[in-house]
């Protein structure tokens, strides 16, 4: 049985089970369908008297909801309907702290806006919205960003950041989100870690406004997950579209989890930083995957692979295939150094924390944590890219591995790229290529460095 099938059959056990028919309607518990005052109380009553009769549907009246983090609870659906919007209060008093997985390490951080957290047997769905006011967050990210690179602690600033996640799917099981129209997230958009059976389909992802992008606005973030399915979902954001994730250095090496048994079908990316990357939390490993029917639009990268020196873990075994790209910069993309470990702290800067008496955070101490070479080394390998198609593109190719660990066993085929120039493939061992044609403006070839056993081109 194909992969995409064995997923197919997984993903649907969360739509066969028996559908839960009571309704619990938010307007019974005085939730404020106006958008004038903050309704997280009242709408978060409404779960937990659907969870107390033993599951059934919260329901909304029309209009708009003003709201912190509400969390589902076991066999509670979450129905937003086409005329309801659901929206993020801009108050970071209304996100309490959880302690969650992030940007690939653990660590106490804003719980969601909406959050299904140890729950099985839920969907969330409807043809209604659920914008996350996020651009407080963009402001503040951008603001703490100057100060920490005057300071040579840029590496930190997206953890010290903290801004909440649009949805999270986390430690759950049999989870369905379905149909919405999601907007505006103060962080990542959808994040699915540490779960398992999930399917995710027809969404519409917004992240950017305008007249301004969401710094880390990713779409849709599989992390440490297994039996996920994506289809049909249309995503425009800042950083990347479709991205699977397994864990950073050495606190993704301790936690150990991968991601597999992934497809993602049918959908299209627009702005975005990459139509599908793997990374660069690469740590617990990502293997079993297939990659079918998406096109990409404007989308700064197409295919792409990133990780990093120290962070370790394997990526393996992925189908990328029947892919359509228009404009993007790199069409396909592979960095074994990207944001290379760069984690120290200025001596002015452990001297002023000392003088307050205080400690280095946590959070900064796993960053910075050391990790042995051999286990810190990534590997990339077993990689099938097929039926590719791109136009406009600036750089048809640009793979580059390390020499430590070559970019191994890739097979290309029927791959036709027209782009500016044809780019560059570096420490690579044993790849295969088969009908692949790049048509480079400048009239370059792809050039081969350091690349053992490259048949075919």
């Amino acid at each position: 049985m194909k992969l995409r099938e064995l997923i197919v059959i997984s993903a649907l056990s969360v739509m066969c089970s028996e559908a839960f028919a009571e309704e619990f309607n938010a307007a019974s518990y005085e939730a404020d369908p106006t958008g004038d005052s903050v309704c997280t109380e009242q709408i978060q009553k409404t779960i937990d008297a659907c969870a107390e009769s033993g599951g059934g549907t919260v329901v909304f009246e029309p209009g708009t909801y003003l709201t912190g983090s509400i969390f589902l609870k076991d066999n509670v659906d979450l129905r937003i309907d086409k005329d309801v919007l659901i929206k993020g209060v801009q108050d970071e008093s209304e996100y309490p702290d959880v302690y969650a997985r992030v940007a690939g390490i653990e660590m106490d951080w804003p719980a969601a806006l909406i959050n299904a957290n140890n729950v099985s047997g839920i969907r969330i769905y409807g043809e209604g919205t659920v914008d996350g006011s996020g651009s407080i967050w963009w402001d503040k990210y951008w603001n703490m960003r100057r100060k920490y690179e005057e300071k040579g602690l840029r590496w930190v600033v997206d953890y010290d950041c903290k801004r909440p996640r649009l949805m999270l799917i986390n430690e759950s099981s049999n989870v369905s989100l379905e149909g919405l129209t999601l907007k505006e997230p103060g962080f990542w958009t959808v994040h699915i870690c540490y779960s398992s059976n999930v399917i995710v389909e027809n969404l519409t992802i917004r992240a950017n406004l305008h007249n301004k992008v969401g710094p880390s606005s990713d779409g849709i973030d599989i992390d440490s997950s297994n039996n996920i399915l994506v289809q049909n979902c249309d995503i425009d954001c800042n950083d990347d579209n479709f991205c699977l994730k397994a864990g950073r250095d050495s606190d993704g090496l301790r936690v150990n989890r991968p991601t597999y048994n992934v497809v993602i079908r049918d959908c299209i990316a627009r702005r975005g930083a990459g139509l599908i990357t793997c990374g660069s939390e690469t740590s617990g490993g990502i293997y079993n995957i297939e990659v079918y029917n998406l096109k990409a639009y404007g989308t700064h990268n197409g295919i792409r692979f990133k990780s990093a020196q120290g962070r370790g873990g394997t990526v393996r075994d992925l189908y990328i295939h029947d892919i359509q790209m228009q404009n993007v910069k790199h069409a396909i993309k592979l960095d074994y150094n990207w944001n290379p470990a760069y984690n120290t702290v200025p001596e002015e800067v452990r001297k002023e924390i000392e003088q307050k008496g205080e400690k280095l955070p946590a959070h900064w101490e796993k960053l910075m944590k050391k990790v042995p070479e051999k286990q810190g080394t990534p590997h990339i390998k077993n990689i099938r890219i097929s039926n590719v198609n791109g136009i406009d593109c600036q750089r048809a190719i640009s793979m580059r591995g390390s020499e430590k660990a070559p970019a191994k066993k890739f097979i290309l085929e029927n791959i036709d790229i027209s782009a500016t120039k044809a780019g560059k493939i570096v420490n690579a061992s044993d790849w295969k290529f088969k009908d692949v044609e790049i048509k480079a403006d400048d009239e370059s070839q792809i050039v081969f460095e350091k690349c053992e056993s490259m048949s075919g081109m």
